[in-house]
């Protein structure tokens, strides 16, 4: 069985990233959703929500499951007896920071594979970064991420103004 790992914070879930999920799921016989606890960031959503979206989209896929890890990522894809670590690719930008990343991970694991897959053309431009900043903005995110993220962000929006009425 060709097990992959996608790693990522996934803060927001994005259209990207359900492309790529999607079409690794073609590719593998199960790709595991990998959401990266970091506690030097400042997430959006919280974890157990980052966990509730993903599986809320991919419910309906069951070579999909959703995981949670910290730590090295070799190690948690020798953990999962993985072969495969899946990355997207968006521009060339994020080819120089991804390259370096694969190639100590081939290092550090050396029977584990890199590959790496590019969003459908409409989604090359999107990062969750992106996706959270024109949206705290007021800019309309929708078609860019799935309608629950869209729903859920709306969700923090009114009770963050809720909080400022106070």
């Amino acid at each position: 069985m060709k097990l992959a790992v996608y790693p990522g914070s996934f803060d927001p879930l994005t259209n990207g990233h359900v492309d790529i999920i999607e079409r690794g799921t073609h590719l593998f016989d199960k790709i595991i959703v990998a959401i990266l606890v970091n506690v030097e960031k400042a997430p959006l959503f919280t974890m157990q929500e980052r966990v509730e979206i993903v599986r809320e989209v991919f419910k309906e896929s069951p070579n999909v499951e959703v995981d949670v890890f910290d730590g090295l990522l070799v190690d948690y894809v020798t953990r999962r007896k993985a072969d495969v670590i899946v990355r997207g690719l968006r521009a060339l930008s994020d080819f120089e920071a991804e390259f370096q990343m694969a190639l100590m991970n081939r290092r550090l694991g050396p029977k584990i594979e890199t590959v790496f897959m590019m969003p459908a053309e409409q989604y090359t431009y999107i990062s969750s970064r992106l996706i959270k900043e024109v949206f705290s903005l007021g800019g309309q995110v929708r078609g860019l991420v799935p309608a629950i993220v869209e729903s859920r962000l709306k969700d923090k929006q009114l009770k963050k103004g809720n909080a400022n009425v106070s």
